[in-house]
C-alpha cells in the first residue's frame, strides 16, 4: 500500500505567483481591472486574434455564464439547449434570468452534448445553444454552428475545462458567440476562484462592459467617453480582484508548459490503461487538440463504481465520480416539465465514470501504484 493519500488534485505554482501579487500591492490598486487584470485580458486575447473581440476577467466561470444569459437576453420562458452531464452553473445561470433547460444526451466516445440531437429540441422559444466542452475535449462545433445559424440562435461555450484545447486548431472558447473559461482550484491554469468571457461576437462587447460594471458606464467613464458614470442597464459585480488576476498571470505565462506537462501525464496513463476491456477511456477525435484536463475511466463491468472507488480509497487512491445528472435533479423535477426526459447515455456515464488522480507533480511511481491498483480492481 502507497503510504500517503494521492490526492486527486493537487494545484501547480509557477513560481511567480507571489512576485506578483507582492508588485500588485505595491501598485497600490487591489480592486479590479489594474495593471494584472489588464495584463490577463492580453493574454486572452492573444489566443486568438481573428475572433476574440474582447476578452474580460470575472471571479468565476459561473460569473461568466451569468453574464452569458443576459447578454443571449433570455426571459421567463425563454429556452436554452444544453448536456444534463454538466456542472449545475451551465444551467443555473440561465435559469436565473427565466431560463427552461432543455435536456440533449451526451455522445459516448466524448461525453459532450450529441450534435445530432440538437436540432429536434429546437422550437420557436429557443434562444441560445450552451455546448460544454467536457475534460477539455471539442465538441463538434461545426455542426453545431451550422445548426445555430439557421435558426438565429446565439451559442455559447461552456469551456471551463478547455483552456488551450482546440477544435480543428481553433482554440475553444473562440468559436461561438460567447466563450467561459473557469481559473478555480481544479483547473488546469489556476487562481483558486477566478473565470473569463470571451466576447467574440462584436455586438456584445458594449453590453458586455455595462453588465461586469454593476449595469453602469464606468468603463466609458475610464476610457475618458463620458465626464461621469451611471447606471444604465441591469448587471453586478463581475469583476476579481487584483490579487487573484496577479496570481492568474503568472500562471499564464507559463500556461504552455503546463498543458504540456499535463499531456504527458495523460499520455502516461493512456498508454497504460487503453488497451484494458473492462472499461473504456477518453476517447480524443483526430481533428481535435485537447489540453490534459482530466483523466477518466467508464467502468463497464458488473461491479459497482462506488464499490471501486471506496476499494482504490481504502488503498490511499483518491479517486472520485462527477456530475449528478441535472435532468434528474430535485430543482429540476420540482420546476420544470421535462417531459420524462430519458438521456440513457447521460445516465450510464453518470453512473460509471472514474476519475483518477491528476495533476503536475505526481510522479511516475504513484501513477504506476494507481494503474496496478485500478487494475486489481477489474481482473
Amino acid at each position: 500500500m502507497h503510504n500517503e493519500l494521492i490526492p486527486f488534485n493537487r494545484p501547480y505554482l509557477s513560481g511567480d505567483e507571489f512576485y506578483n501579487i507582492n508588485l500588485a500591492i505595491k501598485k497600490g490598486q487591489l480592486s479590479g481591472d489594474g495593471f494584472f487584470t489588464k495584463k490577463c485580458h492580453e493574454w486572452l486575447e492573444n489566443i486568438d486574434k481573428n475572433n476574440i473581440k474582447k476578452a474580460l476577467l470575472t471571479h468565476s466561470c459561473t460569473a461568466s455564464l451569468e453574464m452569458s444569459a443576459i447578454l443571449c437576453d433570455i426571459n421567463l420562458g425563454d429556452e436554452f439547449i444544453l448536456p444534463s452531464f454538466t456542472f449545475v452553473s451551465t444551467a443555473n445561470a440561465f435559469v436565473l434570468r427565466g431560463g427552461k433547460p432543455v435536456f440533449v444526451d451526451i455522445r459516448e466516445d466524448t461525453l459532450n452534448i450529441d450534435e445530432s440531437l440538437i436540432e429536434k429540441s429546437i422550437t420557436k422559444r429557443t434562444k441560445a445553444i450552451v455546448v460544454v466542452h467536457y475534460a477539455g475535449v471539442p465538441c463538434e462545433m461545426d455542426i453545431i454552428i451550422d445548426i445555430a445559424k439557421r435558426h438565429g440562435l446565439i451559442v455559447v461555450e461552456d469551456a471551463a475545462q478547455g483552456l488551450l484545447s482546440k477544435y480543428k486548431n481553433q482554440p475553444l472558447g473562440t468559436i461561438g458567440d460567447i466563450g467561459c473559461f473557469s481559473f478555480h482550484e481544479t483547473k488546469n491554469i489556476t487562481c483558486g476562484e477566478g473565470g473569463a468571457i470571451l466576447i467574440n461576437n462584436e455586438k456584445f462587447i458594449k453590453k458586455a462592459e455595462i453588465i461586469r460594471e454593476k449595469g453602469t458606464n464606468r468603463t466609458n467613464f475610464i476610457k475618458g467617453e463620458v465626464d461621469k458614470y451611471s447606471w444604465i442597464d441591469i448587471g453586478s459585480s463581475y469583476l476579481p480582484g487584483e490579487l487573484n488576476a496577479a496570481f492568474l498571470f503568472a500562471q499564464m505565462e507559463k500556461a504552455e508548459y503546463i498543458t504540456n506537462q499535463r499531456l504527458l501525464l495523460w499520455n502516461n496513463y493512456n498508454k497504460m490503461l487503453n488497451p484494458k476491456k473492462q472499461f473504456s477511456t477518453p476517447f480524443i477525435p483526430l481533428h481535435c487538440k485537447h489540453n490534459g484536463h482530466m483523466f477518466y475511466l467508464i467502468n463497464k463491468s458488473s461491479r459497482s463504481r462506488n464499490t471501486i472507488i471506496s476499494n482504490l480509497k481504502a488503498n490511499n487512491i483518491h479517486c472520485v465520480f462527477h456530475y449528478l445528472p441535472l435532468h434528474s435533479s430535485p430543482f429540476i423535477k420540482n420546476n420544470f416539465t421535462t417531459d420524462n426526459k430519458f438521456l440513457p447515455v447521460t445516465d450510464f456515464i453518470s453512473n460509471n465514470i472514474i476519475r483518477i488522480p491528476f495533476w503536475i507533480g505526481l510522479e511516475d511511481a504513484s501513477q504506476k501504484y494507481i494503474v496496478s491498483q485500478i487494475l486489481s480492481e477489474f481482473y
